[in-house]
């Protein structure tokens, strides 16, 4: 096999989304091998070195089943910083694609990179890179410098219009280091946007024993997730493109299908984590048994998030809506809240948000739509009373306002002009009302 993608941020998601699909097309054709670039930890490539980048991916469905992954070719991290060039720079290597979370894109409320930000003035600067569009402008001043041809950046994270964003992170460092390698972006790299989906739970040590029970296996890092999988892309490739083999839908127009699973889906999934939490429920499924809860949610997503929706006209969306539920209710996935809940600043706006402004602009209610809001509100007054850490890239600033409801929604970095909104603000106000230490948190679930 050869390397011909460049995957940075290796992590569950990936290796139990994207490198399997990869994997089902090697047979066929052997170029496509995956070179896995993990920038922030040596995690992965410790666990699956002395595996050759082998590991299990547990199926969970109705029955559990287990595939062995090969996909992953090479294991590179940081402090490779010469290798990783290289293979960003190589003539077989034709896309690379990233799974870093949405923080790892440094946007700002506009959808530009950050120039603000600290590592990215760093890097402005001339220093070495250190995030993501650090590594691909050195990667791709390198392939340029190397005749290296055109390739196509592929972003694989939950954001709205991810291929224009990738562009702007990327291509915005590019011209305020370099302009004429800003104008051979322009010229030899495409950015299609995608849409991914399959609910993938962290890897536990119960996960490990059922993996080594079922498959006679000692595996450092096994994966799990459920049978369900979608991936979406946009047909706009800088050379030839894999995965015509494995079930990949190609299309026009990503648009559609990443609104209806960034809003359905995912903002389904923070509702739940955020409200779920409060109510001492500990996994998505404990959620959905809980019959407030569900039923709660089941109404903002037909009721209040679906009306804000176009769908494809492929996209039955009723449908789309029965088949999030039960795969929310699936008895074999414990998808933990906590792990959910990570990352609210940088989820909301494009989970929740966003609906909200385009049922304000119509003149929809927003009183459902107010509760996860106010449920993320109160999940940050408990993190700062009880001194647990919060996992969000703007922890030290949210904690700073946590209790002050006003403050929290003046952050114009995540709320924009909803914060001015005196509907909206009226309706967090109530639900955090609603949601105060002590009260039943059902009183909330209108």
């Amino acid at each position: 096999m050869t390397p011909g993608i460049v995957h940075i941020g290796p992590g569950a998601f990936h290796r139990a989304h994207q490198a399997a699909y990869v994997d089902a097309i090697l047979p066929h054709d052997p170029r496509w091998g995956i070179s896995a670039v993990a920038l922030n930890s040596t995690g992965v490539a410790d666990a699956l070195g002395p595996q050759d980048g082998l590991y299990t991916l547990a199926l969970l469905g109705e029955t559990v089943g287990h595939r062995v992954i090969g996909s992953m070719v090479e294991l590179l991290t940081a402090g490779r910083r010469d290798a990783i060039l290289s293979r960003i720079a190589a003539p077989t290597t034709r896309l690379v694609s990233t799974t870093v979370t949405e923080k790892g894109y440094h946007l700002d409320a506009g959808g530009a990179l950050d120039m603000e930000h600290p590592a990215i003035i760093r890097e402005l600067t001339g220093a070495e890179p250190s995030t993501l569009s650090g590594w691909l402008v050195a990667g791709l001043a390198a392939r340029r410098a190397a005749g290296g041809g055109a390739i196509t950046l592929m972003a694989c994270d939950n954001l709205a219009d991810n291929g224009r964003r990738f562009r702007r992170s990327v291509r915005d460092l590019a011209a305020a280091r370099d302009p004429d390698l800003a104008a051979w972006i322009d010229d030899h790299v495409r950015f299609p946007s995608t849409m991914v989906d399959s609910i993938t739970p962290a890897t536990d040590d119960a996960l490990r024993r059922s993996v080594g029970a079922a498959t006679g296996l000692d595996d450092a890092w096994p994966i799990q997730r459920e049978a369900f999988t979608q991936w979406v892309i946009e047909d706009d490739f800088a050379t030839d493109r894999p995965l015509d083999l494995a079930g990949v839908q190609f299309t026009h127009d990503v648009h559609g299908f990443e609104n209806a699973k960034l809003r359905l889906l995912n903002g389904a999934h923070s509702t739940l984590a955020y409200v779920g939490l409060l109510m001492g429920l500990a996994t998505v499924r404990d959620a959905m048994a809980c019959a407030p809860l569900a039923g709660f949610v089941g109404r903002l997503m037909r009721q209040d998030i679906a009306p804000s929706i176009r769908p494809p006209a492929e996209m039955d969306l009723s449908g789309y809506i029965d088949a999030v539920l039960a795969r929310f209710a699936n008895p074999a996935i414990a998808h933990q809240l906590a792990q959910i809940a990570w990352d609210g600043s940088q989820k909301l706006p494009y989970r929740l948000c966003d609906t909200i402004r385009d049922a304000r602009a119509a003149g929809r209610p927003v009183d459902r739509l107010a509760v996860p809001i106010a449920a993320w509100f109160r999940f940050l007054e408990r993190r700062q009373g009880s001194g647990e850490q919060l996992i969000d890239p703007r922890a030290d600033a949210l904690l700073a306002r946590a209790g002050d409801v006003a403050a929290l929604l003046a952050m114009r970095e995540i709320f924009g002009d909803l914060g001015d909104d005196p509907v909206f603000a009226a309706a967090v106000w109530r639900a955090h009302a609603a949601l105060a230490p002590g009260a039943d948190p059902a009183i909330a679930l209108i």
